[in-house]
């Protein structure tokens, strides 16, 4: 089975899915945002304080969910010519290397984005009502996705030692 196959079939397919409504919902999010201090700035002359840090709460959470489906369906970046010209043995740890390496990403984006959301929720955001610690909640959120859907890819190429995915 292909990784694409795997992606509409596999047990994760929901959470990627939702994921991706998730980050094309924040895209929208932060357009209409935009539009809004465009408009405010240009047409009312009175530009609101808290577009700035809502604009980029929005980008965060589309960056972060987005490059997590990335992950999923490995078209993050990797070393993808390597992969494809090894063979056998070779092709499987330069494949579990790059998923392991996901992983690592994600734990590191999960852990220090907890730290740093616990350690700045206190502090409130400059020009907007909302705490400081949530722009480090997106970190939290797409580093556990890294790594579920970079242990799934793990799990699947072990399912399939074949290489014929």
């Amino acid at each position: 089975m292909t990784p694409a196959a795997q992606d509409e079939r596999g047990p994760l397919h929901r959470l990627a899915a939702l994921a991706l409504a998730g980050a094309a919902l924040a895209l929208v999010l932060l357009a209409l945002v935009e539009a809004w201090q465009v408009f405010a700035r240009y047409v009312l002359d009175r530009p609101p304080a808290w577009t700035e840090p809502v604009a980029l709460l929005c980008l965060k959470w589309a960056l972060m969910l987005g490059a997590a489906v990335g992950v999923r369906s490995e078209a993050h970046f990797r070393f993808a010519l390597a992969v494809e010209a090894a063979r056998g043995l070779t092709k499987r740890v330069l494949e579990a290397t790059a998923r392991l390496a996901a992983v690592a990403l994600g734990v590191a984006l999960a852990g220090w984005g907890a730290a740093m959301m616990v350690a700045t929720w206190p502090l409130k955001m400059p020009g907007a009502p909302l705490s400081s610690g949530w722009y480090f909640a997106p970190f939290v959120a797409g580093g556990t996705l890294f790594v579920i859907f970079a242990l799934e890819r793990l799990t699947f190429r072990f399912e399939n030692p074949s290489g014929a995915d």
